[in-house]
C-alpha cells in the first residue's frame, strides 16, 4: 500500500511514521508513505497557496490550483484510479468500515486542508472521498492524515504479528472489545475474572463475547443498532436486559437510581410511540 500526503506542513509527520507498527510496515516494504509539500506546487516566487473568500467573511481559503497540480504531478497516470481523500470536517465519519474498504486499495491519495478551508472545486472535482474523524475542529487535516493512514495499514495483512488481532480490535465486528487483564491477578483488591483463569476457553469465548455486548450496550448503544448480531448475541442481550436494578447497575456501574429512572422514562417514550402508532393505524393514516 502506498499512501500519498499532501500537506502545508510536512514537518508534522517526521514523528509518527517512525515508531512501532509503521516503521516495521515500512522497513518490511509493506507499507510506503510520501509526503509532499503543497507549497512546491504552487506558483509565483511567494510559492502562495491561500486567498482571501470570495463574498467575504473570515479566515483565509486554501487555492485549487497547488492542490490539483500536486495532486496530478504526484499521481501521474493514476489520478482518476486511486482514491483521493480530502480531510476535512464537513465529510463522512472515518470508521472502521470505510478503512477496511480502503485497505484493499493499492494507493491513497491524502489532502490535509488548513485554514478557514479547501476551496469548493477541490471538494467538486478532485476528492473522491471527503472524511472528517470526529464531530469537532482541529487546525488542518495532519492529524486525521495520521488516524486514517495507522489505521489503514493495521488492516493490510502481513503489517501486524497476529493475523488475527485485527479481528479482535474494538469495532472491527462493530462492537466495543472486551476488558483486557494480565498478571498480577490481584490488583490492589481488585481481581481478574475467575473465568480467565480458569482454561476453559469455550466458557472464555463466551465471557468475552458478553462482555463485548455489555460494554457496546453501555457506552455505544448505537453500533448494536448496525452491527451483525447472531443468535447468541441476542440471546446475551436479554440475559443482560432481564438484569434486575441492582445488577444492571453494576454490569453498567452507574447508581441504581439512574437506572430506574432511565428505564421509567424509556417505557414513557415507548408507550407514547405505540399510542401513536395505533392512533394512524385507527385513523387508516
Amino acid at each position: 500500500m502506498h499512501f500519498d500526503i499532501l500537506t502545508l506542513f510536512p514537518g508534522m509527520f517526521s514523528g509518527p511514521f517512525e515508531e512501532s507498527i509503521l516503521k516495521r510496515a515500512r522497513e518490511a516494504g509493506l507499507v510506503h508513505i510520501s509526503i509532499h509539500n503543497i507549497r512546491d506546487y504552487s506558483s509565483g516566487r511567494h510559492r502562495v497557496t491561500d486567498d482571501t473568500p470570495y463574498g467575504g467573511g473570515g479566515g483565509m481559503i486554501m487555492k485549487p490550483e497547488p492542490i490539483f497540480a500536486a495532486a496530478e504531478a504526484v499521481l501521474g497516470e493514476d489520478l482518476g484510479r486511486v482514491p483521493v481523500l480530502l480531510l476535512t470536517p464537513q465529510g463522512q465519519l472515518f470508521d472502521q468500515r470505510l478503512a477496511r474498504e480502503l485497505s484493499r486499495k493499492r494507493r491513497l491519495l491524502l489532502i490535509c486542508g488548513r485554514y478557514e478551508g479547501v476551496d469548493e472545486r477541490v471538494h467538486r472535482s478532485l476528492a473522491t472521498h471527503e472524511v472528517s474523524i470526529g464531530d469537532y475542529v482541529l487546525s488542518g487535516g495532519e492529524l486525521p492524515a495520521m488516524v486514517v493512514v495507522e489505521t489503514v495499514a493495521r488492516l493490510i495483512p502481513g503489517v501486524l504479528g497476529d493475523p488475527g488481532a485485527t479481528f479482535e480490535d474494538s469495532h472491527a465486528e462493530g462492537l466495543l472489545e472486551y476488558p483486557h487483564y494480565t498478571r498480577p491477578p490481584v490488583f490492589r483488591e481488585q481481581a481478574v475474572p475467575q473465568v480467565l483463569l480458569s482454561g476453559n476457553h469455550a466458557e472464555i469465548t463466551r465471557w468475552r463475547r458478553q462482555q463485548a455486548l455489555r460494554r457496546t450496550l453501555r457506552r455505544r448503544p448505537d453500533l448494536l443498532q448496525r452491527a451483525s448480531l447472531s443468535e447468541e448475541d441476542r440471546r446475551l442481550l436479554r440475559e443482560i436486559e432481564e438484569l434486575s436494578y441492582g445488577e444492571i447497575a453494576s454490569v453498567l456501574q452507574i447508581p441504581v437510581g439512574t437506572v430506574r429512572s432511565r428505564l421509567h422514562n424509556a417505557r414513557i417514550e415507548l408507550g407514547t410511540c405505540l399510542a401513536a402508532l395505533a392512533k394512524g393505524m385507527r385513523d387508516g393514516s
